[in-house]
This record gives C-alpha cells, sequence and structure tokens, in this order.
C-alpha cells in the first residue's frame, strides 16, 4: 500500500502574520518593505506546523546575488514583511513527530529549494522541479510546471518564510537539512544551501571535460565558484567577462584563481567586442569551447534592453545569451541548429544530487568555498549590507551573516565588519 504524501503546509511567508508563529518569544527577521528597501523587525519564532517540520536556530545567513531579483521587485508575488533569505545553516532547536533523522543540537544546512522526497523528481535527485512542495498557480501558467517551494522567494515559489532570520521552519527536515561534521565550520558549509551547488551544476551540466576553453559572464560569487570548479573538472583555460561597477572582481579573481584570464567590457580596444575578444583568445581563432552564464537574466548592457526593463516590457534580457552562441560559433540561430551548439539551462541547480559530493570535496580540501567570503556582517545591519550589495560595493564578493547563536569566526574566515 502506498504511502500517503507528506504533508508541506505553503504561504507561511511570516510566521506572526499567518498565526504560525509563538506569539510569546521573538526573533528578528529581515523582511521586504518595497522595491529597494527591507526592514529588520521583531516577529514570532516559528512553531512546529506539520509533522516533518524541523525548527532551526540560525548560526549563518548569505545574501545571493538573486535576492537582488526580490530587492528590485522583479519576482512577483512577493508581499511587505516576508521574511527573506534562502542560504542559511544553524543548528536544530526542534523536531515534529515524524522526523527521524534530524537530533535536536545537530549542526545542519538547508537547501535552497524545498524538496518533499518522494515524487518521481526527488526520487532522481531532481529536487529543483519537486512536484510537491509549491502551490503556486501563477508559476504553473508562466513556466508550463512549477518550480519547487524555495525559502524566502515570495508567494510565487510557495511563500516559505527565509532564513534571514534568527529561527526557521524548515518543512520535512528530513530531506531538506544535511548534517554540518565538525571539521566544516559554518563559513564553509553555509554555501552548500546554493551558490556551490548552483556553480557545481552550471560546470558539470555543461559537460566541461579535460583541456576545455570556458568563458563565464559574471565574476560574482557563483562565476568565481564556476571558474574554480571548471579547472577542478580539468579546463585548460578558463576566462571570466565582467566590467563596470564590477571590474574590480576581476582583479579579485585573478589573485584567487591561478591561470584566469579576463575580459573587462568596458576597456576593449575600439573595434573590438567580447565575441572576437574570445575568439582571439580561445583555441586559435575558433573560441570557447563551453560559456556560462552567471550574471543573472536582469543584467542589461545596451541602452535599448534598459529602457524595456526600466518601462517593465521585460525582466530577463538577452544580450549575453547572444554573446555566448556567437562566441561559440559564428551566427546565432543558426549556429545553434546547424553546428549542434547545446544550450543547457540549469539556474536552479538540484541542490540534493550534489551537496553531499561536495561536502566530501569541502572536508578533503579540493574545493575552497571560503575563497569568495569578503565580509561577515552582523544580521542587525542587514538593511545597509542590502543596499551596499546592490551597488557592487568595492571589495564585497560573498558574505557572511551572523546572529546572536553563531560561533566565533573559524580560522581564516573574514572577521566582523562594524556597520
Amino acid at each position: 500500500m502506498a504511502s500517503a504524501p507528506p504533508t508541506i503546509t505553503t504561504d507561511i511567508s511570516n510566521y506572526a502574520d499567518t498565526g504560525h508563529g509563538d506569539p510569546h518569544q521573538s526573533m528578528k527577521a529581515l523582511t521586504y518593505q518595497s522595491n529597494n528597501r527591507v526592514k529588520l523587525v521583531e516577529t514570532a519564532r516559528p512553531t512546529i506546523v506539520d509533522a516533518g517540520d524541523v525548527i532551526v536556530k540560525v548560526t549563518g545567513s548569505t545574501i545571493c546575488g538573486s535576492d537582488l531579483h526580490l530587492f528590485h521587485g522583479a519576482i512577483p508575488e512577493l508581499k511587505k514583511g516576508d521574511i527573506l533569505g534562502h542560504e542559511f545553516c544553524g543548528v536544530v532547536e526542534k523536531v515534529g513527530p515524524q522526523v527521524k533523522k534530524r537530533k535536536v543540537g545537530e549542526r545542519v544546512v538547508a537547501s535552497f529549494q524545498i524538496a518533499c522526497g518522494e515524487c518521481f523528481y526527488c526520487k532522481e535527485k531532481l529536487s529543483s522541479i519537486c512536484e510537491r512542495t509549491n502551490g503556486s498557480s501563477s508559476e504553473d501558467a508562466l513556466y508550463g510546471r512549477r518550480t519547487a517551494g524555495m525559502f524566502g522567494y515570495s508567494h510565487f515559489t510557495g511563500g516559505f518564510a527565509g532564513g534571514q532570520a534568527e529561527f526557521v521552519r524548515v518543512p520535512l527536515g528530513d530531506v531538506n537539512l544535511l548534517p554540518l561534521p565538525d571539521d566544516v565550520p559554518d563559513e564553509k558549509g553555509l554555501y552548500l544551501s546554493d551558490v556551490l551547488c548552483t556553480s557545481w551544476n552550471a560546470v558539470v551540466d555543461t559537460g566541461v571535460k579535460k583541456g576545455d576553453s570556458v568563458a563565464i559572464w559574471g565574476a560574482g560569487p557563483v562565476g568565481q565558484m564556476a571558474a574554480e570548479f571548471a579547472l577542478v573538472n580539468g579546463a585548460s583555460k578558463v576566462v571570466m567577462i565582467d566590467g563596470g561597477e564590477g571590474r574590480w572582481r576581476l582583479d579579485f579573481l585573478k589573485k584567487k584563481i591561478p591561470h584566469l584570464e579576463t575580459v573587462d567590457y568596458t576597456r576593449l580596444p575600439k573595434g573590438e567586442t567580447v565575441v572576437s575578444t574570445l575568439k582571439r583568445m580561445c583555441n586559435g581563432g575558433r573560441g570557447p569551447d563551453i560559456a556560462i552564464e552567471c550574471a543573472a537574466g536582469e543584467y542589461s548592457k545596451g541602452l535599448g534592453h534598459q529602457l524595456q526593463r526600466a518601462l517593465g516590457m521585460e525582466n530577463d534580457t538577452s544580450e549575453l545569451l547572444n554573446e555566448m552562441i556567437t562566441a561559440c560559433n559564428h551566427f546565432n540561430i543558426g549556429s545553434l541548429m546547424e553546428t549542434g551548439i547545446h544550450l543547457n539551462g540549469n539556474g536552479q541547480a538540484p541542490v540534493h544530487k550534489y551537496w553531499e559530493e561536495l561536502l566530501t570535496l569541502i572536508q578533503q580540501d579540493k574545493i575552497r568555498p571560503m575563497d569568495m567570503v569578503t565580509h561577515r556582517f552582523k544580521l542587525e545591519d542587514m538593511e545597509k549590507v542590502y543596499d551596499m550589495f546592490n551597488h557592487r560595493a568595492a571589495g564585497m564578493q560573498k558574505i557572511f551573516v551572523e546572529t546572536q547563536y553563531s560561533a566565533p569566526p573559524a580560522p581564516g574566515a573574514p572577521t566582523l565588519t562594524a556597520l
């Protein structure tokens, strides 16, 4: 006899507003207020709602580049007061009656996506398209199917309260929490939530192999780790493209990644383009074997796309994609059709597919998450930090956000920056 599907209560984006919080115990949490405005508030702590829930006391969180999509109002169905944040780690505080694997006091990291563990896609380790954890009808209409639910990422992805807070309710905790061993501090384990799995997925899903030339657009944290992972997988050449406000990141990455080559698209010689430059740099004029976009869909270079975005006529722009296709061959759609270019969309990485393997690589020191971590801040400073992150503050790559429950900085991790 088949077991009943797990119960997942959605649309709890702030525990106080839905009656699912403990009014007698408060916590600090960062909430969305309006476009380009967030606010730290005192609100109710989460309680056990479903039998598989785990309450996590947060000891580390961060800001992801995709959090800026929410900050800018590019993601639909975000409501005033929603608790933000989809990357976090912590200590198990409470467990529901059906939780079998997780124990109170255990250190854990959460997957940014919420998987049921039992549907077809979850059994295939494709947790990003879980069939049961997101009840959004509008996402179904827009994409033709739903993604998994996600923490702190609007009601469009299930309306789950996020981890830029002191406590979080994690539905189906046995599935969506990974234990962190003692030799992996929070400053390394936290990033298994998203950025490490996303970068790894971009590299392995595009088939980077020994001897490949790889071009990466976007020198932020995902681009940085994708560059490191491409080299881990045998790439002979990695070229990073960025510029403008992000120009400083090219110099930052060259110090972190041996043999990395860079292109500043805002300082190309007259008559040169990103495409012509890459063809000159890679494979004797043939261009890179693999191109990976890590700059995010909101990114626009030309005035036409900037105007369309300002008027709300488009969210995702095609400029970087066109550069990528052309760099790998000569003619956009013709090259895609006639020369067998593979175009992969792999932005929502299936975290559950990779995080155990990546945890092992961290323990073996084969991958180094702290290469990208430049700052440590208090949760109480997050209103200012969002503004700094939004403006690509010079020297700020990936950050670690501590709460009152965090351990002192691990050896080699940044110390606290006071604001």
